[in-house]
């Protein structure tokens, strides 16, 4: 255990000096792993770090990189934005609905929610406060309204999950649907709530939309969104793979935003593959790595050992759960999604599965306790994106605006403990109980 709270401390010392995550995790276990072994353990390092990455199944994840940034970089998330704000802006705060429903819709097609962040608040947030919406309902809610990027199909996090506990991705999939829409609804009530309290007019402020000008932005939109239901049908349907379909997807997007921008010239798309690429690297880094810092935790027994003690511990299973929640809350606060359930999944599965939680349901809460720490210091990635995109607003305003949506969350994975069958119903329903 002093191993272990070695390990941890060295590994948070690296990232106070701004390291990359990546580094920061293998430096950490290499320490540890020479200390324990020895020189010898050099010609294990690279056959253990490609092992976390060498399955096929993580060509997922590059792929629906892809189709989230062929969106975020050409006019397609710019007309989802429009269309919603058009059929949504007599509803009072329909435009702060249309922004939280547009990151819902979007992260559909990314399942990333810093590239969801980013491409709904460069339109959302400088219209919102052009109509007079308050700085913190603006921000705070692009910032919450971002996280369901990681919860709703296809999901990144689900994907990495899925793998490192050998668990169908496509119930994981499934899993999160009602949840997100769950949190979508209850993101949207409060958005309401605050802009309401704050005194804001939900009037329309002399700005109207035809028929006309509601439906001009459609034959551009339905596509994006065949396009998801294509996806989600030929992975639930069994007629592809998760890596097959993310590929088809990312293809059919290309065409379709080709075909109807008319963009012909390759300029644009350099940029899009090559952000697609960073943000595809950057992912395989931490995994890598993680996948080695796992290897170091148990060739030091650290794994075992907490395992063991944990399940020494004669005390309620939802005890047991709470403690795994502040756990993961913390471990949100300062390591992105990938790397915390690439590292904690495996040790923490066993345990969840022995104590009689259902291994989908778990994943869930555990998805929503990253979601916390996307908005959450002093990391908080979607915090860092809100600030980038909207200077003029200050960095205190972002976060009180992101704070109550933490409360909201917490709120969420209270009622997913009371009614489990939120999770469950959906895959159960469509694909069976789980063995």
């Amino acid at each position: 255990m002093l191993a272990g709270v070695a390990l941890v401390v060295g590994l948070f010392v690296l990232l106070a000096t701004g390291m990359p995550i990546a580094f920061a995790l293998g430096l950490t276990a290499l320490a540890g792993l020479f200390l324990d072994m020895g020189p010898d353990i050099i010609y294990v390092v690279a056959e253990t770090m490609f092992a976390g990455i060498g399955n096929l199944a993580y060509v997922a994840i590059p792929m629906f990189v892809l189709m989230g940034a062929i969106v975020a970089g050409t006019p397609a998330g710019g007309d989802l934005y429009k269309a919603l704000d058009r059929w949504l802006y007599k509803v009072p705060g329909g435009l702060v609905l249309s922004n939280i429903g547009a990151c819902a819709i979007f992260s559909g097609m990314t399942g990333s929610s810093p590239a969801t962040c980013a491409a709904i608040g460069k339109m959302g947030i400088p219209e919102m406060l052009n109509r007079g919406y308050p700085n913190t309902v603006a921000t705070g809610s692009i910032a919450a309204g971002g996280t369901l990027g990681i919860l709703l199909p296809p999901s990144v996090t689900m994907i990495v999950y899925g793998i490192a506990t050998q668990t169908s991705i496509g119930r994981l999939f499934l899993s999160g649907v009602l949840p997100g829409l769950m949190l979508t609804a209850m993101f949207m009530a409060w958005a309401i709530i605050d802009a309401k309290r704050r005194g804001f007019d939900f009037g329309t402020h002399g700005i109207v939309y035809t028929l006309k000008d509601k439906l001009a932005v459609l034959p551009r939109v339905l596509p994006m969104l065949i396009i998801i239901v294509a996806v989600l049908y030929v992975l639930y349907g069994g007629v592809a793979t998760p890596s097959e379909a993310a590929g088809a997807g990312a293809m059919l997007t290309l065409l379709v935003v080709i075909v109807v921008y008319r963009l012909f010239n390759v300029r644009p798309f350099i940029g899009i593959f090559g952000s697609a690429m960073r943000e595809s690297v950057m992912i395989m880094m931490i995994m890598a790595s993680a996948e080695l810092f796992s290897f170091a935790l148990s060739s030091l027994y650290i794994t075992q050992s907490l395992a063991t003690a944990i399940a020494a511990l004669e005390i309620n299973r939802w005890a047991l759960m709470f403690i795994i929640n502040v756990f993961l809350l913390v471990a949100g606060m300062f390591l992105p999604p990938v790397a915390v359930i690439v590292m904690a999944a495996p040790l923490l599965f066993p345990i969840v599965t022995q104590a009689g939680f259902d291994p989908y349901w778990f994943a869930v809460v555990l998805t929503i306790n990253m979601e916390i720490g996307l908005i959450t210091p002093p990391v908080g990635l979607n915090l860092f994106v809100i600030n980038s995109i909207t200077p003029q607003v200050p960095t205190r305003d972002i976060l009180m605006g992101s704070f109550p949506y933490v409360l909201v969350m917490i709120l969420g994975i209270i009622l997913l403990c009371i009614f489990p069958e939120i999770v469950t119903a959906l895959p159960d329903l469509l694909m069976g109980p789980a063995v």
